[in-house]
């Protein structure tokens, strides 16, 4: 390999090392304008918006033991990487309604290869804060229940108490 192509698949690893998920969209039509945009959106979440050699991200990812099919890596690449999954998969589904130049090709999420499908049912998932605090409400509702469960005897008792003082008044 061409010392320029090798910086290159360097370069990419990087950009792969960073994050567990790459998102590989063909960019056909995007403006500058469109591609900073798209930038500033993903980097809120911590997300990046590079565009690649397809040649460079097939090296990279090899070497990262990431399998991306030879059928995606044709056309102009774009890679999404960093930062949660779920969002940036949300602000490419937006960005891709709002501005009809973008496209997911394929996603790469774990060991897992994810189809464009796949990639737009990530989307709709709820972000990680929110998974969290679901999580922690699940987790909650157990001891609510059992705290409920052992004040309700007592809490009885107590009404039975208040009426019978009430007739004997």
């Amino acid at each position: 390999m061409r010392p320029e192509k090798k910086f290159l698949a360097v370069e990419v690893s990087a950009h792969l090392e960073k994050s567990d998920y790459v998102f590989l969209a063909d960019f056909t039509g995007l403006t500058v304008d469109d591609s900073d945009e798209l930038r500033g959106e993903l980097s809120s979440l911590g997300a990046e918006f590079h565009i690649v050699k397809n040649s460079a991200l097939k090296f990279a990812a090899a070497e990262r033991n990431i399998s991306i099919s030879d059928e995606f890596l044709v056309g102009p690449t774009a890679i999404v990487t960093g930062g949660d999954p779920s969002g940036a998969a949300k602000v490419l589904k937006s960005f891709t309604k709002s501005k009809q130049k973008l496209s997911v090709k394929v996603g790469s999420l774990g060991d897992r290869q994810l189809t464009a499908k796949e990639v737009s049912i990530l989307a709709d998932l709820p972000n990680l804060e929110t998974l969290q605090s679901q999580l922690l409400s699940l987790l909650g509702t157990p001891a609510t229940r059992l705290v409920t469960l052992f004040n309700t005897p007592a809490r009885q008792f107590v009404t039975v108490l208040a009426a019978k003082a009430d007739e004997v008044d």
